[in-house]
């Protein structure tokens, strides 16, 4: 066969390739109960379609070649359900996946061609940070740059133009990090950690000793930090929340979310919805209820959903179309948002907006949490920073006030005057600067000839302040567009949503927030 001699040796190299680290370093991986990376690629694109990449890759250091096969990266193209999507993995096996100058020129690469030719991003995250020696020195230190003298903003920044996905697999010091809080959504596998860099360096620079999971682990990052937006109990299920959140999502933002067909049963416990909502005007539920009932079914996916969790944000479907769900949760701190919160909707606003995602708010706050606690935490900054970014919304927002909504957190929750293309009220809605017990308290509280708090006069006031906050008033002056029927709160919104996509644009959003940085 002519060419034998060259053709035998390209399949010794490409052999050697798929070897990655060597079967000792493979059964190391194993035996921690995590895959290798091409076994990771396996799992999560659909069967015989990856396409690789640089699978000839090596070091480009003196006698390394051998040791460095695909240098620690595999990467290429593939497809998750049929579309097409660009993944790059961590290969732990060769030098703990560590960074290096050519494994960089790849990721680099094709984290720009992903946005150039409108191809979802997804990096399977397990590193130990850049190697070393070959970052040493000025030639070493300067030569990560990628080359250019704009090269390595290409890598290290982002405008969002196509979903970028991270997965924390292992353990994840230097660039999955920097991938991580540059990506639309993080899943975190438990037992992995995720941080600027690892225990052994920390403890060599600060004489901290620390743990993996204690510097970065999964409840650090889903309570704490809200760098990761879902958490899961192993591989198998961290494939399974990133097929299922790019269901969500478009390939790139100048195309709709994909519509899909309406779940069986959707919108059949709307006669049941004001079960879900208390009589009593003081009383906790949980919104998560009242939402299951107007999405369709099974659709609800939250995003850090327990992080900020007086809030809820969550991807759905109504009637087959994508939506962005904003909605605050009375079962935390009354449904008051802290700073953690605020940057947590500022984050899901901004996916929203670059990926044309209509957005949809539930209010039932009373207000921004306040006290010395939150002003050191910048509570005034970060509500104005809220309101710059819900400014900044292109995509359509239609707003329900559900039970109470007070003072600034009523315009931050896209009130009157912030751009709702609807914005309506359920006959439960308390509107009103502060709580009605509160005004009556301010209001006849510092008076001489105050009545008694119990008794009749003083319920008497409190009621007449609890009245004035009917939603009638505004509705009455065309300040909201309606007061509907709570039951029919889903039907209304298949048509408020039909008319917004009905459009000039239709619904392909001007994308103001896409380079907007969304890691608080």
């Amino acid at each position: 066969m002519p060419f034998e001699k060259e053709l035998e040796e390209l399949a010794r190299i490409k052999a050697r390739a798929l070897e990655m680290g060597g079967v000792d370093k493979v059964k190391k991986q194993h035996a921690k109960g995590r895959l290798t990376a091409r076994e990771r690629i396996d799992r999560l694109l659909d069967p015989e379609s990856f396409l690789e990449v640089g699978i000839l890759n090596h070091s480009d250091v003196p006698g390394m070649e051998e040791k460095t096969p695909a240098d620690s990266k595999v990467a290429g193209y593939g497809k998750i359900n049929g579309r097409r999507v660009v993944v790059l993995a961590n290969d732990f096996t060769v030098l703990a996946s560590t960074s290096s100058r050519i494994a960089g020129r790849k990721e680099g690469e094709l984290k720009v061609l992903a946005a150039h030719r409108g191809h979802p991003l997804i990096y399977l995250g397990e590193a130990g940070g850049a190697r070393m020696p070959d970052i040493m020195g000025a030639a070493g230190l300067a030569s990560f740059g990628g080359g250019g003298f704009d090269t390595y903003l290409q890598l290290m920044s982002r405008v969002r133009q196509t979903p970028m996905v991270t997965a924390i697999m292992g353990e994840c010091y230097g660039m999955p990090t920097w991938m991580a809080c540059l990506s639309d959504f993080v899943v975190q596998v438990k037992g992995s950690a995720m941080g600027v860099s690892g225990p052994r360096v920390v403890e060599l620079a600060l004489r901290e000793t620390v743990t993996d999971e204690e510097l970065g682990g999964w409840k650090v990052h889903s309570e704490i930090t809200g760098n990761v937006d879902r958490v899961t109990d192993d591989e198998e299920q961290c494939f399974q929340i990133i097929r299922r959140y790019l269901d969500y999502m478009p390939s790139h933002c100048e195309e709709l979310p994909p519509v899909s067909a309406v779940t069986e049963g959707s919108g059949a416990n709307m006669n049941r919805i004001l079960e879900f909502l208390p009589q009593k005007r003081n009383r906790a539920y949980d919104m998560h209820l009242i939402l299951k009932c107007i999405v369709d079914g099974n659709s609800l996916f939250s995003l850090k959903p327990t992080f900020g969790e007086s809030v809820i944000t969550a991807l759905a479907r109504i009637n087959g179309s994508v939506v962005g769900v904003v909605a605050n949760q009375p079962m935390f701190n009354a449904g008051a948002m802290d700073t953690d919160g605020i940057d947590k909707v500022i984050s899901f606003i901004c996916l929203c907006d670059s990926f044309n995602i209509p957005l949809l708010f539930f209010h039932d706050i009373p207000g921004f949490l306040v006290g010395k606690e939150a002003e050191r935490k910048r509570v005034a900054a970060r509500v104005m920073n809220y309101m710059n970014a819900l400014g900044q919304v292109t995509v359509s927002k239609i707003s329900i006030i559900v039970r109470k909504t007070y003072g600034m957190a009523f315009w931050n929750m896209c009130g009157s005057g912030c751009g709702a293309d609807f914005l309506v009220a359920w006959p439960s809605a308390e509107m009103s600067f502060v709580d009605p017990a509160i005004a009556a308290n301010v209001v006849y509280g510092g008076k001489t000839s105050a009545p008694d708090r119990d008794s009749e006069e003083w319920n008497q006031l409190l009621q007449q302040m609890v009245d004035d906050a009917s939603p009638y008033g505004a509705a009455g002056r065309h300040y909201i567009h309606d007061v509907i029927d709570p039951r029919e709160t889903r039907d209304y919104l298949i048509k408020a949503l039909e008319i917004c996509q009905n459009t000039r644009t239709k619904c392909i959003g001007q994308h103001k927030l896409a380079n907007w940085p969304t890691k608080f």
